[in-house]
């Protein structure tokens, strides 16, 4: 089985406004709500796939209900830890206005809420797979990933981590099976700025060197580098297509490479899946479904 973690999960409310005007009352042209979250992206993903998997995380109030709600109708088996108090957030995205959000801050999440959800990842097992995706809330200690992995190792899981710098970094002793920086995060790691596919690799195998066992280094309109921990090392520009909507795409890389793993086991196969569901999602209005994930890797 595989799990997404998201700890801050949220209702996204998806709008356009035609001619938005600031300081007067605008009404929508449309309109969508969707649970949101990296992790729940992935989750997303990973079923629009086939692959069966399970979201954890916490929710609160009638937005996490709603949220909860939204999981389980995708087909994503929810399975989120309930908080008393608050409310999930709630992102407000301006489609009409390109990379334009207001996002919420979600419910406080104490430390007895912490241990229930280290308990259910103790019931994992052997086999199973086990994604984190995404920033920790303030209310929650800053080294919970790399306390989850400590507790977790040894027990044959293979661990997924989508982090940015500290959060990423401070797992790596721990020897996660993939680790999905972008080229601008992995510069900041190193202090330095990759611009070009061919910069990548002396950084990746460093991270590798620090522990990852695979690098999956998404650029944009760059493509993606893989580290593979057969000592292998591949590259593919971008797939040719229209920008659409660039929410989620690195997370659809992530379910895309793991679901071609799971498939397979081979690492260019995985890597081509992951560049096609990161820029099939892209190129369409929300997630990629499998037909247009499987029409952008006919091109790789």
């Amino acid at each position: 089985m595989i799990y997404t973690v998201t700890f801050n999960p949220s209702l996204d409310y998806i709008v356009s406004v035609e001619d938005f005007q600031l300081g007067m009352t605008n009404r929508t042209d449309s309109e969508l709500l969707l649970p949101g979250g990296k992790g729940i992206n992935v989750s997303t993903v990973l079923m629009n796939l086939g692959i069966e998997n399970t979201a954890l995380g916490f929710t609160a109030g009638f937005t996490g209900d709603e949220i909860r709600r939204k999981v389980e109708e995708i087909g994503v088996k929810a399975d989120f830890i309930q908080i008393e108090k608050g409310v999930s957030r709630i992102n407000l995205k301006l489609k009409s206005i390109d990379g334009t959000e207001i996002n919420g801050q979600g419910p406080d999440i104490g430390e007895e809420k912490v241990e229930e959800l280290l308990q259910r990842l103790d019931g994992l097992s052997e086999g199973d797979v086990l994604v984190f995706a995404g920033s920790i809330p303030a209310s929650m200690p800053d080294d919970i990933y790399r306390d989850i992995m400590k507790r977790l190792t040894g027990r044959g899981i293979m661990i997924v981590v989508d982090a940015t710098r500290d959060l990423l970094v401070n797992v790596l002793e721990y020897h996660p099976f993939l680790i999905k920086p972008n080229n601008h995060e992995l510069g900041e790691i190193f202090g330095t700025e990759i611009k070009t596919r061919e910069e990548v690799p002396p950084y990746a195998r460093k991270l590798q060197e620090m522990g990852a066992c695979n690098v999956l280094v998404s650029m944009a309109g760059q493509g993606a580098v893989l580290a593979a921990a057969d000592g292998s090392c591949h590259m593919a520009p971008a797939p040719k297509g229209r920008l659409v909507n660039a929410v989620g795409a690195g997370d659809s890389m992530v379910a895309g490479f793991l679901a071609g793993w799971m498939e397979k086991k081979d690492y260019v196969h995985a890597f081509h899946m992951g560049i096609a569901a990161g820029s099939a999602s892209a190129f369409s209005e929300y997630l990629a479904k499998r037909e247009e994930i499987e029409a952008v890797y006919q091109t790789i």
